[in-house]
């Protein structure tokens, strides 16, 4: 995960996800988070996630070999949270870089599209900020490419997948769950949120753009 074009990928088999590595020491984000926070962060709420993923996984494979759906609905209820959980984090772990190594400023083809769209990048900029700040209790903000109308969105999710719009492909996002601010800021979120944008791994996100921008979304395609 992380948007680089040609990156080979391997199909996970059901039940068989794992944490991916951390790009960083558990102390690179410092001062913005702090080491105490990201490693419980990633070893305790990630691995729950991971963990809950494979269990919904192996649960529908026992389901289909049964032949027995009575509980399909719980199940893709976890598959959709758990599976969310694990995705946003691993993409939330790679949207940050030790201060001075995401280059600072959006690359060029996220500029281009920022401007295109928002009007400028301190629009983007603000409408993701409050974005952030206002999502309703446990949630987070998301820059997605949207291949079916070919343009950059800002959306919210809360949990790890209500709210969301179908085809958007994610290449920027912050958590905004207590878990992810909370030991560090106490109830000042907007702070997080504020500080955050000085450990944004720009160059990531390009990467992450113009994978995206490669791909088709079904409804535009010719039948």
């Amino acid at each position: 995960m992380g948007g680089i074009i040609g990156m080979q990928f391997l199909s996970v088999p059901p039940g068989q996800h794992r944490l991916p590595g951390l790009p960083y020491a558990y102390n690179a984000l410092e001062p913005v988070i702090s080491a105490h926070v990201l490693n419980l962060h990633y070893n305790q709420h990630h691995k729950s996630y991971v963990e809950g993923l494979n269990k919904a996984e192996l649960a529908l494979v026992d389901a289909r070999q049964r032949q027995d759906f009575s509980l399909v609905k719980h199940w893709e209820r976890e598959l959709a949270f758990h599976g969310s959980g694990h995705i946003l984090h691993s993409l939330y772990w790679t949207s940050m870089a030790p201060s001075g190594m995401g280059q600072g400023t959006p690359g060029p083809h996220t500029l281009t599209h920022m401007v295109n769209y928002f009007g400028s990048f301190h629009s983007f900029k603000e409408q993701f900020t409050s974005a952030a700040n206002q999502v309703e209790a446990s949630g987070w903000a998301l820059l997605v490419w949207q291949p079916a109308w070919c343009r950059l969105e800002i959306l919210t999710i809360e949990k790890h997948q209500n709210l969301y719009q179908a085809g958007g492909i994610p290449i920027l996002v912050i958590d905004s769950w207590e878990h992810a601010y909370y030991l560090d800021y106490q109830n000042r979120r907007g702070d997080y949120v504020n500080n955050w944008w000085h450990i944004v791994n720009w160059y990531g996100v390009e990467r992450r753009l113009e994978h995206a921008m490669q791909l088709l979304f079904p409804m535009a395609l010719i039948p």
